[in-house]
């Protein structure tokens, strides 16, 4: 390694998240706070929320054929 050119590393670097846990790793900064970890991200912890009960695909499909029904309905009447 080259002197004088990388960040000092912290080995013992603490990161805090929003929820309370704490962990120690190491980076190049000595603290740091985030918003989200594995402790209190949805995914993690088995509290995912499905929010779309059908999926997007079926949700254009109905939007498409709908369309095509108004189409012929205006094209008949003309």
């Amino acid at each position: 390694m080259k002197k004088d050119i990388h960040p000092q590393y912290f080995p013992k670097a603490t990161i805090t998240c929003a929820c309370g846990v704490v962990y120690t790793l190491g980076s190049t900064k000595e603290k740091m706070e985030v918003e989200i970890c594995s402790a209190c991200h949805p995914l993690y912890t088995g509290n995912e929320k499905v929010l779309d009960s059908a999926g997007r695909v079926e949700k254009f499909k109905a939007r498409q054929s709908g369309a095509k029904t108004r189409k012929a309905v205006s094209k008949k009447e003309k």
